[in-house]
């Protein structure tokens, strides 16, 4: 950056942010300014550093940003003369540490009018000693509100993903407690039967042809077909019948897990057959705890399974062992969202998916992402109560944008109250239910973030929330 020459105070005039002040005022400020000059692609200054200018863009086109996780992330873009940055906080003084706040850029080539931090910091207390003091208390006011906020904010949303990650995982974890409690039970019955029948009454053929059917069984077991309750109740009837007529005890206990592995009156006469009247009901019970043994080791995998996928949901959700930015498919994405909020989704709202699974990845903050999807979906399910309809769905928007889109049944947002619905603390929710921050995170991170856009429309038993993200958001303005 270059430094030429000065403005005149009737230039300085001409600057919205000066037109009100007198002539000696205007003087003071051209005396102690500099007009500088800054090339295409380089920094005004840098976030973080100390500040110690003022800069107001008299023409050109510059770049606010902020550094977030690492990453340079364009807030906004402007080439309006008279917008200013840099040491806006100069008039606070030494009671907070004097940085940049965030970095400028020069888009393209610009010139800026510089004010040493000390002049501008000094003018603000001096010309406008009842203002600062009400900025000054706005600031600090503000800050700390927002801190608290903000905080709250995602310690209440991590605290209901949390309780509602670990209500899913403890119902399939105590299914494979309890699983493998009976499965141990019924091991040791097994053996038992296996020990009567081996016990040397049956020769070495009629074994072979037990050991047979006994693996039948479970086939068997594995791949028949569920039943209706009608269909299974008169199956297990006719086995009990079955099972009476030949003295077997416990009929009424051994027919419908018998049915259930998909076993007739036809495959136990085989069985009847292979061991002999005398070894019948030894052998109906061994098949009986081998066809139990089979679907309750299937409960435990059914179990485990939704466990593991359990878990790779809050991975995907969170994205803690992956870059903050990176490709990603918004279907996974919202899948993770959608198993990680399962829980607070009640029974009578029913979930539609309507993916269009040609639509590309996206360059894009994943974690933060799956933040707007929490929000919005937490909204869907908040406005339509215990009955409705939610809808997440894809699409490509004009083909140069993904599009993601929540809708709800609920009533709608009043067209009064529209406008305002990305306001920082605005909420309709009743005083302690909202902090009124989930649409003004979601609109930051969808469009300062992502260069993205986030729209809605909304009608009686008809909002949707449609989510624009960038394929190239580089060349987003």
């Amino acid at each position: 950056m270059t430094a030429t020459d000065r403005l005149t105070p009737d230039e300085l005039r001409r600057l919205f942010l000066f037109e009100s002040l007198d002539d000696a005022q205007l003087a003071h400020l051209a005396e102690h300014g500099r007009v500088e000059r800054c090339a295409a692609g380089t920094p005004v200054y840098t976030e973080g550093d100390p500040a110690t200018c003022f800069y107001v863009l008299l023409s050109g086109t510059i770049a606010l940003r902020r550094r977030i996780r690492g990453d340079d992330v364009e807030v906004s873009r402007t080439d309006q003369p008279g917008v200013y940055g840099g040491a806006t906080q100069a008039y606070i003084g030494d009671k907070i540490d004097q940085i940049y706040m965030n970095g400028l850029h020069a888009i393209t080539d610009c010139e800026l009018f510089t004010l040493p931090a000390d002049i501008i910091g000094d003018a603000v207390r001096t010309w406008f000693p009842m203002a600062m003091h009400l900025l000054e208390g706005l600031f600090f006011g503000m800050r700390a509100s927002q801190t608290i906020v903000g905080e709250r904010e995602r310690l209440l949303a991590l605290g209901s993903l949390s309780a509602g990650l670990t209500h899913e995982l403890n119902n399939p974890a105590a299914a494979a407690v309890r699983a493998t409690s009976t499965l141990r039970d019924r091991v040791a019955k097994m053996r038992h039967k296996l020990a009567l029948i081996a016990d040397g009454r049956l020769d070495g053929s009629r074994l072979h042809d037990l050991v047979e059917l006994q693996e039948a069984a479970v086939k068997s077991a594995a791949s028949a077909p569920p039943l209706s309750a009608l269909a299974a109740s008169d199956a297990e009837d006719v086995l009990a019948d079955w099972l009476d007529e030949h003295d077997i005890a416990g009929s009424w206990e051994a027919a419908p897990t018998l049915v259930a592995g998909g076993i007739d009156t036809e495959w136990l006469e085989k069985v009847e057959a292979a061991v002999g009247e005398e070894n019948l009901a030894s052998a109906v019970g061994w098949i009986t705890y081998t066809i139990d043994t089979e679907m309750l080791m299937g409960e435990i995998d059914d179990a485990v399974t939704r466990i593991s996928g359990l878990v790779a949901a809050a991975k995907q959700y969170s994205q803690l062992d992956r870059s903050p930015h990176q490709t990603v498919d918004v279907h996974d994405l919202l899948d993770a969202t959608l198993a990680m909020m399962q829980a607070k989704i009640p029974p009578g709202v029913r979930t539609v998916k309507e993916y269009d699974r040609t639509v590309p990845k996206v360059p894009a903050y994943a974690a933060e992402l799956n933040q707007v999807w929490t929000n919005l979906i937490d909204n869907a399910v908040g406005a339509m109560g215990e009955q409705g309809t939610l809808t997440l769905r894809t699409s490509c928007d004009d083909g140069d944008m993904v599009a993601v889109e929540v809708g709800d049944t609920g009533p709608g947002v009043p067209p009064e109250i529209r406008p305002r619905i990305f306001e920082p603390f605005f909420t309709t929710k009743p005083v302690g239910e909202g902090t009124g921050l989930g649409l003004d995170i979601s609109y930051r991170i969808v469009v300062n973030k992502h260069h993205g856009d986030i729209r809605v429309r909304s009608e009686p038993g008809d909002t949707r929330f449609t989510v624009l993200l960038p394929l190239h958001p580089g060349d987003q303005p």
